[in-house]
């Protein structure tokens, strides 16, 4: 039992519960600092992984936490994350009618468990680090209590939620049940001994598909997408973002672990459900958008369907498809939080979600309206952006796989079709940034000089990961590499 390997997690957990003691004797009008003082120490956190020996493979508790490139990856992404949506938690105090701290303590336990799944080896961690982000995003989703949305959103989540729970106790009943073990080595072990039968096992496969259906709710795939649009556009907008990013990031780590670490073998027979599910997921996402006017319902629609282009990567069963999944995550980090960071900060002003409430930017925010056209174009996926780099690796690791069965030519046709669709809805958002009519009394968004360094910091990443992706990709690489 290693508990050094578990700092990261443990200062996370420390800092959520300091936070939370310091409400106790923090003036309310001072409570919005605490906010600032918690993304502080993320980043502190943050740059802790990148000390000499952070990425070295060790494991604790029995093997059940591996702490490896992969997992490291994950994290900085995940610490990240946290820290920009706690900077947008501040942003969006005033629209929390009480609780702003307990808002900032939930954001950080929700922060953990992300931080605890980037490392699960073993599906009863796997459980636990998801059940962790999902009951804390229960809270987060229907905080703010006052509003009727809000509470539908929760209660929406609540009841799907816990019925991808259901589904996952049941599978892993039936995993271990028949594999006799919850380790990941270990079931990889088993299901190479073909003396032992586990991969011809009907009930093992079928556990196994009910876990993975438990992990397709936090990613919002088909067929467990509806949740998504209900959720985005009722919760506030940072747990949107948190969501956006955080927890769908936090099911693909879990879906790589499972499949390329536990049960490669039964994942390369799955090769063919999975490239459906994906095209599935593309076509609903894209289609579904198109008639959205709610810029968050949109996102939701959206992130539907960029769990679809996740999951190509997932189809083409090979290291340069799972690169290109953690590559795709990465750009998307950076356009989601600057997608989101607009839409606290404009829509706190007009109090509507309508797309067009972005009417004019252009005008008041010149820098707003910029950094809301590059996360559109990036995650249209055109050029010179992240996201056209990372569908491009994804497509490419696609056709790759074709020599294997020809639908992966139909899924890379899917895929096109599903980038050229989504340009209607998502330049829709820029012809009303350019070319829309602002309110008159309609002024210019006021930005905080953190907020602006966000907006930058995002915009430098969309932009720098899509002129020179060789780091980052480079990074992937090296990340799934540490998995094999």
């Amino acid at each position: 039992m290693n508990l050094l390997l578990l700092k990261h997690e443990l200062s996370l957990l420390g800092l959520g519960l300091v936070v939370l003691l310091a409400d106790l004797w923090v003036p309310a009008e001072r409570r919005r600092m605490l906010g600032y003082l918690a993304a502080a120490g993320v980043g502190v956190i943050l740059f802790c992984t990148f000390l000499p020996g952070a990425e070295d493979t060790q494991y604790a508790f029995g093997g059940m936490f591996v702490q490896d490139g992969l997992a490291i990856f994950f994290k900085r992404l995940f610490l990240a994350a946290t820290a920009v949506v706690l900077l947008l938690a501040v942003e969006f105090a005033d629209r929390v009618a009480g609780g702003l701290v307990e808002y900032f303590a939930l954001i950080l336990f929700a922060a953990t468990g992300m931080l605890l799944a980037a490392s699960a080896n073993d599906f009863v961690l796997l459980f636990v680090s998801l059940e962790l982000i999902t009951i804390t995003f229960y809270v987060l989703v229907s905080f703010q209590r006052a509003r009727m949305a809000a509470l539908e959103a929760g209660v929406k989540y609540l009841i799907i939620g816990a019925l991808a729970s259901a589904f996952m106790v049941f599978g892993l009943a039936f995993v271990y049940g028949t594999a006799g073990a919850f380790n990941f080595g270990e079931i990889a072990a088993k299901l190479a001994m073909p003396e032992a039968g586990l991969a011809g096992n009907k009930l093992f496969l079928f556990g196994l598909l009910f876990v993975l259906a438990g992990l397709g709710f936090k990613l919002a795939a088909v067929p467990f997408q509806v949740w998504a649009p209900d959720v985005y556009q009722g919760a506030p907008t940072p747990t949107v973002a948190f969501l956006a990013i955080g927890s769908k990031a936090a099911g693909v780590v879990l879906l790589v672990r499972v499949l390329f670490s536990a049960v490669p073998e039964v994942a390369a027979q799955w090769a063919l459900l999975f490239a459906v599910l994906a095209g599935l997921t593309i076509l609903y996402g894209n289609l579904c958008a198109l008639p959205q006017t709610n810029l968050k319902r949109l996102l939701g629609y959206s992130s539907i369907a960029h769990a679809g282009y996740l999951l190509l990567g997932v189809a083409a069963m090979s290291a340069a498809g799972q690169a290109a999944i953690l590559y795709y995550l990465a750009g998307y980090l950076f356009t989601v939080l600057a997608a989101f960071t607009v839409i606290t900060v404009v829509l706190r002003e007009t109090g509507a979600e309508d797309i067009r409430a972005l009417g004019g930017l252009h005008e008041r925010s010149p820098l707003l309206a910029a950094a809301m056209t590059l996360a559109m174009v990036s995650l249209a996926g055109l050029p010179p952006l992240a996201g056209f780099i990372g569908k491009f690796l994804l497509l490419k690791a696609v056709l790759a796989a074709g020599a294997v069965s020809p639908l992966y030519y139909a899924l890379f046709a899917v895929a096109v079709v599903g980038v050229v669709i989504s340009l209607a809805y998502y330049f829709g958002v820029v012809r009303a940034i350019y070319w829309g009519r602002a309110a008159e009394e309609q002024t210019a968004p006021p930005l905080s000089l953190l907020m602006r360094g966000a907006v930058l910091a995002c915009m430098a990443g969309i932009l720098a990961a899509g002129i020179y992706p060789k780091p980052l990709i480079k990074a992937a690489e090296a990340a799934i590499a540490a998995m094999q």
